[in-house]
């Protein structure tokens, strides 16, 4: 059977560091309050005029040079981001021009901080269809653009960013032990709309609007669903929680990825952990995360490694992949 295999990562962060320290001379806020609630010490912001496309194409070159790719093998871009340079086109068409991709298709994918879990389903739900042979999965954000730098509640959370993998078909035998994506799994319940959304769009106020969150709510949905999901993909693909090498969470708060890992018995030292360094990135949070393990040697050939993330909508999901 085909099997979507991840041959690279690649990533990109804004040179501009806000520091807590920073942030609370801003806001009513304190570098150990920020620490001690969310695990954040820095994140990064894009500069006046550096977009959401100009983030994903950087991180998306590194991506296809570790791969050996250029970008005329491309078949399919699928971007997940909330934060798109313009209403329309969508982003993933600036980051084709700027790449030179000259066929295929390029999209964007709108799940918030599950954004990337969802496009890297929906790359793979195309190779197996046979639709794309290789693709090119980014997320990437500017939520800088879109806070309330008065609202101590989020303005601290977030930073921007973006990372991206490649991923070119290649042949399984339909077990565990194939290498590539293993199984993905999905959901969302829009009745939970006002725990998490941004106050503004084209159809309603005609402007860009601000983040709004309840963060005590979204903790608990948060630590209920990931745990859920992941419980549920692993059945998909046929393995128990031990045969899992590394969990690569969306890295929206400390305390939420703490209590996800304790929930499925895995131990701090199976978790990656970055939120500490670039904040909530949302949809590019995972890849970002993910090229750190890469990188650094810990995420090595044949390792099961699980990603999951939960964002607005609300909306959540995991995929599971051997490396």
């Amino acid at each position: 059977m085909i099997r979507s295999i991840v041959e690279s990562c690649g990533t990109y962060l804004p040179e501009r560091v806000m520091t807590n320290e920073e942030l609370a001379r801003k806001v009513d806020t304190s570098d150990e309050w920020i620490v001690q609630r969310t695990g954040i010490r820095r994140r990064h912001v894009a500069a006046e005029g550096e977009l959401t496309s100009h983030l994903a194409t950087k991180a998306a070159a590194k991506a296809l040079e570790r791969a050996g790719v250029v970008a005329s093998d491309l078949d399919l871009i699928v971007l997940a981001t909330s934060t798109p340079d313009e209403t329309f086109p969508a982003t993933a068409t600036a980051v084709q021009a700027n790449l030179g991709m000259t066929r295929g298709a390029a999209f964007d994918v709108q799940a918030v901080c599950s954004g990337f879990v969802y496009a890297l389903s929906v790359a793979d739900s195309m190779i197996k269809n046979r639709m794309a042979g290789t693709a090119l999965v980014i997320g990437a954000e500017t939520f800088s653009r879109i806070l309330d730098w008065n609202d101590r509640g989020t303005c601290v959370l977030f930073g921007d960013g973006a990372g991206a993998v490649v991923v070119k078909a290649g042949e399984g035998q339909g077990t565990a032990a194939d290498r590539g994506i293993l199984a993905s799994t999905l959901h969302s319940d829009g009745r939970h709309h006002d725990l998490l959304y941004v106050d503004g769009g084209p159809s309603s106020t005609r402007t860009t609007g601000y983040l709004r969150m309840q963060g005590r709510e979204v903790f608990k949905h948060a630590v209920t669903n990931l745990a859920a999901v992941v419980g549920e993909t692993l059945h998909l693909a046929g393995l128990e929680a031990d045969a899992v090498d590394w969990l690569v969470p969306h890295q929206a708060n400390k305390r939420i990825i703490d209590s996800t890992g304790r929930k499925l018995g895995l131990s701090g030292d199976k978790v990656v952990l970055t939120v500490d360094q670039h904040a909530n990135t949302s949809a590019a949070s995972i890849p970002l995360a993910l090229d750190v393990a890469v990188s650094d040697g810990r995420i090595q050939r044949g390792h099961v490694v699980l990603l999951e993330a939960m964002g607005g909508g609300l909306t959540w999901g995991a995929n599971i992949i051997r490396w």
